[in-house]
């Protein structure tokens, strides 16, 4: 017996990116199927290796019905908060930022994102990994960030 949190025909919101592990016909393995934030409707529940519940569902938008892992999804009413970027998306420095007066990240220096933290203090930040600064993580809010690598 399957303990599902969902059933056929519900609302459900993708919380991850979603990957070709290589079962999806016509694309490459890792291959982006859906992304976060994303709405689907639950055509079917079934199990994998027994004890892990995973989910068809029908992401209109996309055109695709993908299998997703219940730790993957949220009800689709439930509150999300949206943002601008992703684990492992590259940002720069919108400004330098300092702490105690001390400059630890020049303006327009490139990071990694480690982490999204949706439910931060003033709205979305991050995690970041800059490489001026080996061995440590900051936490960022999304305004002071931008897209991409290295300034041109």
């Amino acid at each position: 017996m399957i303990n599902a949190k969902w059933e056929y025909g519900e609302a459900v919101r993708l919380v991850r990116n979603v990957r070709n592990d290589g079962t999806y016909p016509g694309l490459d393995p890792g291959a982006p199927l859906v992304r976060r934030g994303s709405i689907g409707y639950v055509v079917d529940v079934g199990t994998f290796l027994q004890d892990q519940i995973i989910y068809s569902v029908n992401f209109l938008d996309e055109g695709k019905i993908v299998g997703c892992r219940e730790e993957e999804l949220i009800g689709g009413d439930e509150p999300w908060t949206p943002s601008r970027f992703e684990f492992r998306d590259k940002v720069r420095a919108a400004r330098q930022l300092a702490v105690g007066g001390e400059v630890l990240v020049p303006l327009g220096a490139v990071g990694e994102v480690i982490r999204v933290i949706r439910d931060a203090p003033g709205g979305v930040a991050y995690h970041i990994h800059f490489d001026s600064l080996p061995g440590r993580l900051l936490q960022i809010p999304e305004d002071i960030l931008d897209v991409g690598g290295p300034l041109e």
